[in-house]
């Protein structure tokens, strides 16, 4: 990396980054510069972070993350590299038992083959192909993988679509016969933008009235700011939603426990929606 970068990337002074090269250098890390092009600063080959340069706070926070990995991965393997770790620190390892992750959710028994097997393949750099179910139908994909992503309570993989020629994210919940097949060429891969404007952006702005007694749900599901209690008891809800089904299913949801104020225009199709449940349940005959 070059100085400049660094000083971009920590939005700090490049005098700054020289001072931080200085300090690094005296506690005992073999930093190495090169001038010229492709030149910059590096950390000397073959060099290995001795363990006393972490805190037991460092450790702990290590070991909580290597723990977390085992609830998806089916194997443990992470428990014995947290063993090795944890060797010459046992304190560290009985101290940290109060944290506990699990990343798995309720599909760990169909999520964790689906996790090594794309890990695999990003490792390996073959492709996985799959079939893969969305709102807007079922589609066969091959895909190049690059990252494993565990985002909103849920899994996903980041890679380049052979379809449609970009770089997608894909659910694994929603992935199905998944196979690993020819190898490929690694390319630039850009970050993906995982912020909840860009993967779920706002199409309508939707205002509710619903019943005091599912205020936990808004809370859980949108936070305390979301709603606005009024004199009557009843809480006042807006929040931006994706798309219509987004919106209709989710106030329906609520049976007569909430009222769609705005977009109005639902409000039709939601009469319509209840009308075909009904339907449904008419006695025979």
């Amino acid at each position: 990396m070059t100085a400049p970068y660094l000083a971009e990337k920590f939005e700090v002074s490049r005098r700054t980054i020289v001072r931080d090269i200085d300090a690094l250098c005296m506690a005992g890390i073999p930093l190495v510069t090169e001038q010229g092009h492709n030149g910059g600063i590096s950390i000397m080959d073959n060099y290995k972070i001795d363990k006393t340069l972490l805190s037991t706070s460092d450790m702990q926070a290590v070991l909580a993350g290597l723990r977390s990995l085992d609830s998806v991965s089916g194997t443990s393997r992470y428990a014995q590299l947290m063993e090795k770790l944890s060797s010459d620190a046992s304190n560290v390892l009985s101290g940290d038992d109060h944290i506990l992750i699990d990343l798995s959710s309720r599909y760990r028994e169909s999520l964790s083959p689906k996790i090594e097997l794309i890990h695999s393949a990003i490792c390996t750099a073959r492709t996985v192909a799959f079939t893969y179910f969305a709102p807007t139908g079922e589609t066969s994909r091959v895909i190049e993988p690059y990252y494993l992503i565990f985002q909103w309570s849920s899994w996903y993989v980041w890679g380049w679509c052979t379809r449609r020629s970009d770089f997608r994210l894909f659910k694994l919940n929603r992935m199905v016969a998944l196979r690993t097949e020819a190898h490929f060429e690694k390319r630039p891969v850009p970050p993906p933008d995982l912020s909840q404007q860009h993967v779920f952006p706002c199409g309508y702005e939707v205002k509710a009235v619903v019943q005091p007694q599912f205020e936990w749900r808004l809370v859980e599901e949108f936070g305390p700011e979301s709603f606005v209690r009024q004199s009557d008891g009843s809480l006042l809800f807006t929040h931006g939603f994706t798309d219509k089904t987004a919106v209709i299913t989710w106030i329906v949801s609520f049976g007569s426990g909430a009222q769609l104020l705005e977009p109005a225009q639902f409000r039709q199709e939601i009469q319509e929606f209840a009308e075909g449940i009904r339907q449904n349940y008419e006695p025979a005959g």
